[in-house]
């Protein structure tokens, strides 16, 4: 998931330049502690390039980096599953979904640091949203009959942490073999073949991972 320009950081004087520095910080912490949940908050200021004084003052606590980055992640998630609801047809909706959220690379978050942070009441909340939002889509998908009548929401889940999954030293080539897997994952949600095997995620079987250890 790529940082990205607001209106705050396009802000003149010390107003746009704390925020461009705060979107260095939130990028420098997202590559960290991907590629290491336990690594000291230490190492997002060296990659940010700002002192460590400078990070605390935003964020006091690692805990506090932790939850800002992956409520970040939870808010991109539903701002593509809100812009998925105006496609037309249910799966084109479904799968251009599921096609951008891979290209953001959210769900490397929740493969990677659920259960390193205590979550907010806010991040509870939107979570919820994210559910309704994504049930929704599932529900249209199926409204075409192209959707295989056995899948369910939890299932939407479950795909994209796979895909999330995969990474190589290549981001490039991390991309690539996503999006590859992905289509090949898509292909088994349109299958008219058997039925699958075994039960799917219970609704909320997988949200005990998200406490602290």
């Amino acid at each position: 998931m790529r940082e990205t320009a607001t209106p705050e950081t396009a802000l003149p004087g010390r107003r746009g330049q704390a925020a461009r520095n705060n979107l260095v910080i939130l990028d420098a912490a997202r590559h960290v502690f991907l590629a290491d949940p336990k690594a000291p908050i230490a190492q997002v200021a060296e990659r940010a390039g700002v002192g460590i004084s400078a990070l605390y003052r935003r964020y006091p606590s690692k805990e506090a980096l932790l939850c800002r980055i992956c409520h970040d992640g939870l808010l991109t998630y539903i701002g593509e599953a809100e812009a998925a609801a105006e496609e037309r047809d249910g799966w084109a909706a479904l799968t251009g979904f599921l096609a951008r959220v891979v290209e953001l690379d959210v769900h490397s978050l929740t493969v990677h640091l659920a259960g390193t942070f205590t979550p907010t009441p806010e991040m509870g909340q939107d979570a919820r949203r994210a559910g309704e939002l994504t049930k929704r889509l599932v529900e249209r998908a199926h409204e075409t009959g192209r959707l295989r009548p056995d899948a369910v929401t939890e299932d939407i889940g479950m795909i994209l942490e796979c895909c999330a999954a995969i990474r190589v030293d290549d981001e490039g080539r991390t991309s690539e073999l996503r999006h590859r897997y992905l289509a090949l994952l898509i292909e088994g949600l349109s299958a008219k073949g058997p039925d699958l095997p075994g039960p799917p995620p219970r609704p909320g079987e997988m949200n005990g991972r998200w406490r602290p250890a």
